[in-house]
């Protein structure tokens, strides 16, 4: 009796080995690898942009109060008094990220939020955080309590660590056309840029925490003509390292220093 041959399964011939299966499982490997990184320069560039168009509203609100007010720039509200480390406007005028106090009055650029930034509050928070961020949750403090935003101001240039409590001077008037100069003899020009201050953890219990932006790897700030644009945070020169407890006391020194610093690009 004739049995005639079984006929090849085609599906047999186009199975993978599992050499085959390693090698395509490699080659997806080595593309995500070099896919990846580029995602995320691609998704960093887009947060860098948003961050720009933040701070270009922000100028533009600076700008609406200061034709409300005589040329003034926000500034104020007179500084309590110091009793603890979670107040981070020891001093008025001290460069500050405070959007309100521990009263809840508002502060530097909280100062906008009610009549200049009252339909897009979030610009003062840049999406390239590095840390998580409830921003909803920062903006209903304002009035209630101490919140934070994204960005230094340069709400003066005071550093001490607490204003006399004799000190009954009224508070300066800072023109936004007539700023002065720094203390290196420049030109004032700078006045808000991203947070990347780093401090020792366990200060956590007083909500003084790290607050960095972009990776640390850049920063963005805002001049008094209303321009901004990024500059690279090489050698971490926009960066307030103050992990060591010695250098607490010359936090809000090292936070002009960075002004200062901005104050020279161009």
């Amino acid at each position: 009796m004739f049995i005639p041959a079984a006929k090849p399964n085609p599906s047999c011939d186009r199975a993978f080995t599992l050499i085959e299966l390693l090698v395509v499982l490699a080659v997806i490997a080595v593309l995500a690898s070099l896919l990846l990184p580029a995602l995320a320069s691609a998704r960093e560039k887009g947060r860098r942009t948003v961050c720009l168009s933040n701070l270009r509203q922000v100028g533009i609100a600076i700008q609406m109060y200061a034709q409300d007010h005589e040329g003034r720039i926000p500034y104020g509200p007179k500084a309590p008094p110091f009793t603890n480390p979670s107040n981070f406007y020891p001093s008025t005028g001290a460069p500050t990220s405070l959007l309100s106090l521990q009263s809840g009055a508002p502060v530097g650029l909280g100062m906008l939020l009610q009549h200049y930034l009252a339909t897009q509050p979030k610009v003062l928070f840049c999406p390239s955080t590095d840390q998580p961020l409830d921003t909803e949750a920062e903006l209903a403090k304002v009035g209630q309590y101490q919140s934070q935003g994204s960005y230094y101001y340069r709400h003066g240039g005071n550093t001490q660590l607490f204003d006399s409590p004799v000190d009954s001077n009224p508070l300066p008037v800072l023109r936004l056309d007539s700023l002065g100069q720094n203390r290196n003899g420049l030109p004032i020009r700078a006045l808000v840029m991203d947070t990347q201050f780093l401090c020792p953890d366990d200060l956590a219990a007083f909500n003084v925490k790290p607050r960095t932006h972009h990776q640390q790897k850049s920063a963005t700030m805002l001049f008094a003509d209303g321009h901004a644009f990024w500059r690279g945070n090489k050698n971490n020169r926009f960066t307030v390292d103050v992990r060591d407890y010695s250098q607490l006391r010359d936090a809000f020194n090292q936070i002009l220093q960075v002004f200062e610093r901005a104050d020279t690009e161009r």
